[in-house]
């Protein structure tokens, strides 16, 4: 009961700061948070003054909502996320996504940036996720189950919403980006994949690896939300280019793809796909 409270809290907050609630909402990963500075008539509300919210510590997030209109579309926008290596148990990690659902979200992209596991992959590239591997992490919805959120088991065969997928696929193509597609593999971090541990998850059948992400996406899944997920290939992971792994490559090639990644984020929104 005192998570339901703490997350009404959250939601009453950011209700009283703005006069329009969204539908849809946009959680920008590491070194792509530009996007929200294209926001017309933005409403800024810093995670330090929501109840409930920690701050975000991770390089390249500014730790703020960003309400307001999108190329003529309402939209929230997380500037930045909270990781578990950032030392936030499970529950304070997707806060954020209940919080989304007590305001009326019904629809979320999810963004990252991502090392690249497909040797076909190369940096700048994005990828629509088609599904995610997460074996060896925690499971956020362990523990007491909300059924104001979902179920106690709930299905995750379609978590990257596959009806979606197909007209965003189009949509790329149509404005010339060649958008490719594979499946996610989340690991804790904040330590990058070893080489041996990237050769298992190829195995697997992983294209792309990261930090972030699948907690996220589980508990949006969990609570009814329908969700899309971007990964911007930021980097090769480790053990298929002969040179060590640096996080500022994550920022600069945020710098670098920030224009095609808007391109396609304001596609999405403008064709009503979601």
């Amino acid at each position: 009961m005192k998570d339901i409270l703490a997350l009404k809290s959250a939601a009453d907050y950011i209700r009283s700061r703005i006069k329009v609630m969204p539908t849809r909402a946009i959680i920008l990963g590491s070194g792509l948070g530009e996007l929200a500075d294209d926001v017309k008539n933005p409403v800024y509300i810093n995670y330090t003054d929501i109840p409930g919210f920690p701050s975000s510590t991770a390089p390249g997030h500014k730790g703020r909502l960003v309400i307001g209109e999108l190329e003529g579309e309402n939209v929230l926008l997380m500037q930045g996320r909270f990781h578990f290596y950032e030392g936030y148990d499970m529950s304070v990690v997707v806060f954020p996504i209940r919080t989304m659902k007590l305001l009326g979200i019904t629809n979320l992209i999810v963004t990252n940036a991502a090392g690249g596991v497909n040797r076909s992959f190369t940096p700048g590239d994005l990828m629509l996720i088609t599904d995610h591997l997460s074996m060896f992490c925690t499971n956020p919805l362990i523990g007491s189950n909300y059924s104001e959120f979902g179920p106690r088991f709930n299905d995750m065969s379609d978590s990257y919403s596959k009806e979606y997928r197909s007209k965003i696929k189009s949509s790329a193509a149509e404005i010339g980006i060649d958008l490719k597609e594979g499946i996610y593999a989340y690991m804790t971090g904040p330590s990058y994949e070893t080489p041996a541990e990237i050769v298992a998850l190829r195995t697997l059948g992983a294209d792309a690896v990261g930090m972030s992400t699948v907690p996220e996406v589980i508990t949006a899944v969990h609570a009814g939300l329908k969700v899309i997920g971007i990964s911007c290939i930021t980097n090769m992971a480790a053990g298929i280019l002969d040179q060590p792994l640096d996080g500022d490559e994550v920022i600069e090639t945020g710098q670098k793809v920030k224009e095609k990644f808007s391109k396609l984020i304001i596609k999405i929104l403008k064709s009503n796909i979601m």
